[in-house]
């Protein structure tokens, strides 16, 4: 093992059999827990499903999208799964980009932070007292719920879930810090903001909220390409960071960390719909500085450091664009290094 921190995988929707036996394999190799993402579909059928052939590991929606759904749906949801699997549920929430909930999934956005703020504070009402009767209106600026009629069949196995935020800027760490019992970082992060935003912020909310840093976990995702061949590595990746880097509201995040003229150069690629532009526009240094590409030691070196500024780390494959082959080939190495 190359880090002593917990180590999670992700487990996207498949065939029942390929799901039963990834979801044994990371079991029996001692992964800390297992992340279902929200593409287009709900992560927690993957979950549930999971949840049923394994007995230790966790089960984290990594990430729900917290705005395209009720809260008291979104609740419901958490307290089923974290029934079927006794109590190993860890609920991932998180806004995505305003295009995606408001185009695709015919949402409200509004204000994201406020309307994090307001659906965490819901779920967590209903997880305590959903069973009680005592709810009657949780009433904030995006939602209105009148449960005087509702009650569930019986108490949530846990008088609290664990939820987890994700986040890119400053502010959102800050509220994570505040308000939720973890964060599970962006894959687009580097080290310099890492060590330089993130833990910073994580602890400003903390001391809002006036809790110890023992009370929280921060897990990053880091994108790995393990190969002998440095060169096949980085082209590999590059691909995955320009889709990433597609968003124009990431273009703050990348001015900070030094790489704006390659991300404006991908956003108006994408704008056009010209994609071999804009991976044409990740440039080498873009790739090394988020990536963490190499050998076996080079990889486990890097990441050991930017384990070290975290709780727990997610390694997962640079996946855009990849053959299957190679995307089996990127994934057994990842298992390799640093499962069990």
């Amino acid at each position: 093992m190359p880090t002593r921190k917990p180590v999670w995988a992700q487990l996207t929707p498949m065939p029942k059999d390929a799901l039963v036996e990834l979801a044994r394999s990371y079991e029996t190799a001692n992964v800390e827990g297992i992340w279902s993402p929200q593409i287009f579909g709900a992560p927690f059928g993957t979950l549930s499903a999971a949840a049923a052939v394994t007995d230790r590991i966790k089960l984290g929606s990594g990430i729900a999208l917290a705005f395209v759904r009720s809260p008291l749906e979104t609740a419901c949801s958490a307290i089923d799964l974290d029934l079927i699997s006794n109590g190993r549920v860890v609920l991932g929430l998180g806004s995505s980009a305003q295009s995606q909930i408001e185009d695709s999934f015919g949402s409200p956005y509004g204000k994201p932070l406020a309307h994090m703020r307001e659906i965490v504070a819901m779920i967590r009402a209903i997880v305590a007292n959903g069973h009680s009767g005592e709810l009657t209106t949780l009433e904030g600026e995006y939602h209105r719920l009148d449960l005087s009629h509702f009650r569930l069949l019986h108490p949530a196995i846990r008088a609290s879930i664990p939820i987890y935020l994700p986040a890119v800027f400053e502010k959102a760490c800050h509220q994570a810090g505040e308000i939720a019992d973890g964060l599970l970082g962006h894959p687009l992060w580097n080290d310099a903001w890492i060590r330089d935003q993130v833990q910073k912020n994580i602890k400003l909310g903390l001391e809002v909220a006036g809790r110890a840093r023992g009370d929280f976990s921060l897990n990053i995702s880091i994108f790995v390409t393990i190969s002998d061949d440095r060169r096949e590595a980085l082209e590999d990746s590059r691909a995955t960071i320009a889709y990433y880097s597609q968003n124009a509201q990431y273009l703050r995040y990348f001015e900070a960390i030094g790489f704006a003229r390659e991300a404006a150069a991908i956003q108006d690629a994408f704008s056009r719909g010209d994609f071999p532009t804009m991976i044409a526009a990740c440039s080498d240094e873009m790739v090394e500085s988020i990536a963490i590409i190499g050998s076996a030691d080079e990889v486990r070196r890097r990441v050991a450091e930017r384990a070290a500024m975290a709780d727990a780390i997610t390694p997962v494959i640079p996946h855009y664009g990849l053959s299957e082959d190679k995307s089996a080939a990127y994934t057994r190495r990842i298992g390799e290094l640093f499962y069990g």
